[in-house]
């Protein structure tokens, strides 16, 4: 057995405890839930690994990618919130850091006093494009999972998603 590996799968173990207790009902939405959660984990931490050394969290690199795509490069900061969809604080919390870095500059909206607009700085780019790269290269072109597999967990996650009322 390789170090880190177990020798069981803790979910499937649990899932069975789960049977075993009466609660059949929600065994397997517990199971689904418990792996999703899981599967989160290992996801970010590959994600956080690539983005590491180019000084930015997955959060940043969001705002940083919401900006690269944008028609002018900007965007007021409530709309990566609302797009992003987190709550204003962590926006500002990002946009500081950005900032602080050199990659992305704030100024006032042009016509309405209550906002804020944050602009790609070049520095910026070049950081959203290399990261993009070797995230392309090491984690979203191989995310250890069939390519039918990809498709079907989009399938399933974007049912979630809906159901929940994310869009």
């Amino acid at each position: 057995m390789e170090p880190g590996r177990l020798p069981v799968d803790p979910i499937a173990e649990a899932r069975r405890l789960w049977v075993a207790h009466g609660w059949d009902s929600a065994a397997d939405g517990m199971a689904a839930v418990t792996s999703l959660m899981r599967a989160h984990q290992i996801a970010l931490a590959r994600v956080e690994a690539v983005l590491k050394p180019h000084g930015v969290t997955f959060a940043r690199y969001e705002v940083l990618m919401l900006l690269y795509f944008s028609r002018k490069g900007s965007l007021p900061m409530a709309l990566i919130g609302e797009r992003l969809q987190v709550h204003p604080t962590s926006v500002t919390n990002a946009v500081d850091r950005l900032e602080a870095a050199g990659l992305v500059r704030r100024s006032p909206h042009p016509s309405d006093r209550r906002s804020t607009v944050v602009e790609l700085l070049d520095a910026g780019r070049e950081l959203a494009t290399a990261a993009t790269e070797q995230l392309n290269a090491e984690v979203f072109a191989v995310p250890w999972i069939q390519p039918d597999g990809v498709s079907a967990l989009v399938d399933v996650l974007t049912e979630m998603r809906r159901n929940a009322g994310d869009f």
